[in-house]
C-alpha cells in the first residue's frame, strides 16, 4: 500500500509531525506507526530545526513560508500549528493584525497550491474566541474558499491521557470532492470516554519532587515576596500531583513565581518551589523520554511549550486516515 504523504508547515521541534508518523511509546502505552511520510517539513527558527533533525530520519529546512511554493498534488496532508502568540490568552498585549498574526493566510495559500486531501490546522483556543471570532472566521472562510469543508474543535489534552489541562482549536479542512463528514477522535479519558477512565496525572511524569540542581528553584526571597504580595497579586500556582497540571507555556525558562505558570510545591514545611525541568516539561506534552533536546535549556523550554503535544496529533491523524481509507474504498468499489 501506498504511504499517504505529507507536508509540515510552522513544524518547530517536531511534536506533531512525531504524532503524524507514530511509532512512539509514552507512558506505557504504545502509538503504533500510521504509514504516513512526512515529504517536506520546516520552520523559520533555526534551534527548531536543530532539534528537529536529531529526532527524525527525514530532514526538516530552515524556511520562511512566505518564501516556500510546492506543486499541486505533492502531498496527501498539509498541516501546521502557524504562529499563535498574538491570539493566545496570556498573551494579551499582542497585537493580532500584525503580519505575524495573519499566517494562517500563507497556511492556505500552500493548501491552494498543494491541494491536499486533508489539511490540519492547529492554534490557541484564543484564535476561536478573540474579538468574537473575528480571526477563526477570517481563517475559516480562506480555506472554504480554496474548496474545503472545515471541521473544528478544541480539543482537552486532558481526554486523551495527557497531564496537562491544555486546550487547543484543531481544524481539519477536508477537499470537497471527498466523500464522508470528519469526526474528531473520540476521547479516552475522563468522564466523556467510553471506559470512563481516570485522568492522567502529573504524578505520572514527576519522578521525584526533590532534585538535587538548585537553579531549578526560587530563592526564599521571591518566596517571601509572594507571601506579602496583596492578595491580588499572589500567584505561586503550585500544582497538585494527583491531578493534570496548567497548561506549560514557551517561557517556562523565565518563568517567575509571580507568573501564571504551573510551578512545583516540593516542601510546604521548608516553602520550596521550583520550576520544571525540561524533560518533566516535554513529559507533560506527551512526548517519550527517547525525544532528544540538546539544544540550550532557554531553547528547549520554548520548543516544548510551542509544540502540538504528538499523542494528541496522533488521534487526531488516526481519523484523517480513516476518512482518506473509505475514499479509497469509494473510487475502488466504483471502478469494480
Amino acid at each position: 500500500m501506498q504511504k499517504l504523504k505529507a507536508i509540515s508547515l510552522f513544524c518547530g521541534c517536531g511534536g506533531a509531525d512525531l504524532g503524524v508518523i507514530g511509532g512512539f511509546e509514552y507512558l506505557g502505552k504504545k502509538y503504533p506507526k500510521t504509514g504516513i511520510k512526512i515529504v517536506h517539513a520546516s520552520d523559520i527558527d533555526k534551534y527548531c530545526i536543530e532539534t528537529y533533525n536529531e529526532n527524525f530520519e527525514h530532514k526538516a529546512e530552515v524556511e520562511d513560508i512566505r518564501m516556500l511554493d510546492f506543486e499541486l498534488n505533492e502531498s496527501d496532508i498539509v498541516l501546521g500549528g502557524f504562529p499563535c502568540q498574538s491570539f493566545s490568552t496570556l498573551n494579551p498585549t499582542k497585537n493580532p493584525d500584525s503580519k505575524q498574526g495573519q499566517l494562517f493566510w500563507e497556511m492556505a495559500r500552500v493548501v491552494n497550491q498543494v491541494k491536499p486531501k486533508i489539511f490540519i490546522a492547529e492554534n490557541v483556543k484564543g484564535f476561536y474566541t478573540l474579538n468574537e471570532g473575528k480571526y477563526f472566521k477570517m481563517a475559516k472562510k480562506k480555506f472554504e474558499s480554496v474548496g474545503y469543508r472545515v471541521y473544528f474543535k478544541i480539543l482537552k489534552a486532558t481526554d486523551y491521557g495527557i497531564p496537562q489541562k491544555r486546550e487547543r482549536l484543531i481544524m481539519v479542512g477536508v477537499r470537497n470532492d471527498l466523500k464522508g463528514e470528519f469526526k474528531f477522535p473520540l476521547e479516552t479519558h475522563g468522564i466523556n470516554s467510553k471506559n470512563k477512565s481516570e485522568l492522567v496525572t502529573l504524578r505520572s511524569v514527576i519522578e521525584k519532587l526533590k532534585i538535587d540542581n538548585p537553579k531549578y528553584y526560587f530563592s526564599k526571597k521571591a518566596v517571601e515576596g509572594v507571601k506579602n504580595a496583596k492578595p491580588n497579586m499572589k500567584r505561586a500556582l503550585a500544582q497538585d500531583l494527583d491531578k493534570p497540571c496548567l497548561t506549560v507555556t514557551s517561557h517556562l525558562a523565565k518563568v517567575s513565581i509571580y507568573s501564571r505558570d504551573p510551578i512545583l510545591l516540593v516542601s510546604p514545611k521548608d516553602e520550596l518551589y521550583r520550576r520544571f525541568t525540561p524533560r518533566e516539561a516535554a513529559r507533560i506534552q506527551s512526548f517519550p523520554d527517547s525525544f532528544k533536546f540538546s539544544v540550550s535549556e532557554t531553547q528547549a523550554y520554548k520548543q516544548i511549550g510551542n509544540a502540538i503535544p504528538p499523542v494528541l496529533m496522533w488521534h487526531v491523524i488516526k481519523e484523517v486516515c480513516k476518512l482518506i481509507e473509505a475514499n479509497k474504498k469509494i473510487t475502488a468499489d466504483k471502478m469494480v
